[in-house]
């Protein structure tokens, strides 16, 4: 098998079906092999009838997975990397926005280029607000700086990979997954080329500006322990100040016989030392809760059907 292309898939009923014939379009006649790995994510739609039509009829390799439930698009694309079996290992979404025709062209840059071992599209003109672009700029920013890995700005999932690359990517079980994270964590070289995403076919978005701020918590959490040390450096600078506080009231009252106001310097030590405390109580409280959840071992999915068609067998 020359390319595998794996698709995770969430309410996208009115989309797979377009989808599986763009890559026909796009990739029939002009690759050796290929199949396509379709893996419902608990959509509550129609898509796995739509998929399952798609296996029965297409004359391509298809495979379909059907998860329990809504494990969530980073379940969904481990999901389907273990049952690619590609020489080449496409992550592409079924909304049509990541053309397969670049797939291809991913396929082909490898081909003649066997020092780069992935190839990722990023945005090079991002099409969301103002505010929205701000905010992933900032996030990148701040990730690569508390980071030890590099982050590409505007980097997608929208990826070719080596198998060998795969392999070294499905060696990291972790439960809590932020794929951008791991991607550069297993290195390898990587080549960049900028695209421009196309619209939707069908349908909208299911990310908000929370999910996008849960997203980039996650990635924090996940690659850095600065916040840990925030916390400490926090910590021991307000011992410091406490203890130089203290020394000035002491200081004024035996020499100077000022007499220091009681009431409302306590009050607002009181709520700003126990801020700082919840603050850091909190960062640590998240630390230990994906501790707590990577001990329980839970699978990262769990797959309710799976069929393919004869081609793939």
């Amino acid at each position: 098998m020359k390319l595998s292309l794996v698709c995770p898939c969430y309410n996208e009923e009115k989309n797979v079906k377009e989808f599986h014939k763009a890559c026909r379009a796009a990739l029939d006649g002009k690759i050796e092999s290929y199949e396509i790995i379709f893996v419902n994510d608990g959509s509550n739609d129609n898509t796995w009838k739509e998929l399952s039509d798609i296996c029965e009829s297409s004359e391509t390799n298809i495979k379909i997975l059907n998860l329990s439930r809504n494990f969530g698009k980073e379940a969904s694309m481990y999901a389907g990397l273990q049952k690619a079996e590609g020489e080449y290992v496409t992550l592409i979404d079924a909304d049509l926005q990541q053309r397969p025709e670049i797939a291809l062209e991913m396929v082909e840059f490898l081909e003649n280029n066997t020092d780069f071992d992935c190839v990722a599209a990023y945005q090079e003109q991002r099409r969301e607000g103002f505010v929205l672009s701000l905010f992933k700029s900032m996030f990148y920013r701040i990730i690569n700086r508390m980071c030890d890995i590099d982050f590409k700005q505007g980097a997608s999932d929208f990826r070719t990979f080596r198998h060998n690359v795969v392999d070294a990517i499905l060696s990291v079980p972790e439960y809590h997954r932020f794929s951008k994270g791991i991607f550069s964590w297993v290195g390898f070289n990587t080549y960049y080329i900028p695209y421009i995403p196309e619209e939707r076919n069908s349908g909208k978005t299911t990310w908000s500006f929370k999910k996008l701020f849960k997203y980039a918590l996650d990635g924090i959490i996940a690659y850095s322990t600065l916040p840990l040390r925030i916390s400490s450096v926090v910590g021991i600078l307000m011992s410091f100040i406490g203890a130089l506080y203290m020394l000035i009231v002491v200081i004024q009252k035996l020499t100077f016989g000022i007499a220091i106001p009681g009431y409302p310097t306590t009050i607002v030590l009181i709520l700003f030392i126990g801020g700082l405390q919840l603050t850091s109580l909190g960062i640590i409280g998240e630390y230990i809760s994906r501790i707590y959840i990577e001990g329980k071992r839970r699978p990262i999915y769990i797959i309710k059907n799976y069929e393919t068609n004869e081609n793939s067998k």
